[in-house]
């Protein structure tokens, strides 16, 4: 498993029966998981003295119980890179911090697969830009891609709070797949590929996504992207009971066969305070061999 463990901006404290209690920098919030299917040995005075809870409600969605005043937005730092945070209606503080996991081997990755040329990087679902801040603070160009533009208009926050240079990033609002054959009739080519799929989404213009119907052909066409030496593909997905062996088999397909190179699956997760391990969904790469 992949662990989150290099933050000093957030912290998981504790897990109690379907919640979890983190710090978000000086902001302590209660946020529900379904993962979390077991009791705190403590619940201790932390859990009473939170900022912020979020209340699932019985007819869907839910809402956030404000128990101390906090501002509007406020920014944490992972090691050079700063974001945004915030509390947003679907229990979101737009961040996933176990993404740190992936963000540090992005950033690995391209420290050793630096060439003379720019490296292109293409993150699909790049929400508010956590690989794409990533991926372009060791200078790569990236395209970000994501079908919400307030979700672009974070990202590009992130980038600014970061010091990325606006050269290096285009921000695009569209449905993935759309784009992806856009750049397939224009040739385009990119050097790694990040996704994030949804297990379920709908495009800016309605289009509607379904993990099990729509990834295989969305990392085909991908795929069929890459350079004549790409470095890597990664996939994340939260779906529930989607395996990452099924992800990573998609890969040895569509990009494995192609190029040779090396298939990695797992799970990602944050360790907490109390030291258990909270999973956090899972991940499939393909990379090219040695890097």
């Amino acid at each position: 498993m992949l662990l989150a463990n290099t933050w000093k901006d957030y912290e998981l404290l504790d897990m109690h029966s379907g919640e979890k209690l983190e710090r978000w920098g000086s902001v302590t919030a209660i946020r529900p998981d379904p993962q979390v299917i077991w009791p705190s040995s403590s619940k201790g005075p932390l859990w009473r003295d939170c900022h912020l809870h979020y209340h699932r409600s019985k007819s869907g969605g839910g809402a956030w119980e404000v128990k101390k005043t906090v501002p509007q937005s406020w920014n944490i730092k992972w090691s050079n890179l700063e974001f945004a945070i915030r509390p947003t209606d679907f229990k979101h503080m737009g961040l996933f911090p176990e993404q740190a996991a992936n963000w540090q081997r992005i950033i690995q990755w391209l420290r050793n697969g630096k060439s003379n040329k720019s490296v292109k990087v293409l993150n699909l679902f790049g929400y508010t830009g956590g690989a794409t801040v990533a991926a372009a603070s060791e200078g790569a160009h990236v395209t970000h891609v994501d079908a919400a533009k307030g979700m672009n208009e974070w990202a590009k926050n992130n980038a600014s709070l970061s010091k990325i240079p606006e050269k290096n990033l285009r921000f695009i609002t569209e449905d993935a797949y759309k784009f992806v054959l856009r750049e397939l009739r224009r040739g385009s080519s990119y050097d790694a590929v990040i996704m994030d799929p949804p297990s379920y989404g709908r495009g800016p213009a309605g289009e509607i996504w379904k993990i099990e119907e729509k990834l295989y052909e969305l990392v085909k066409a991908s795929a069929e992207l890459l350079s004549e030496s790409p470095l890597f593909f990664l996939i994340n997905s939260y779906t529930t009971g989607f395996s990452p062996t099924a992800a990573g088999n998609i890969l040895a397909l569509e990009a494995g066969k192609k190029y040779g190179g090396e298939i990695e699956t797992g799970e990602i997760g944050i360790p907490s305070k109390t030291g258990l391990i909270l999973p956090c969904g899972i991940f499939a790469l393909w990379k090219r061999k040695g890097l």
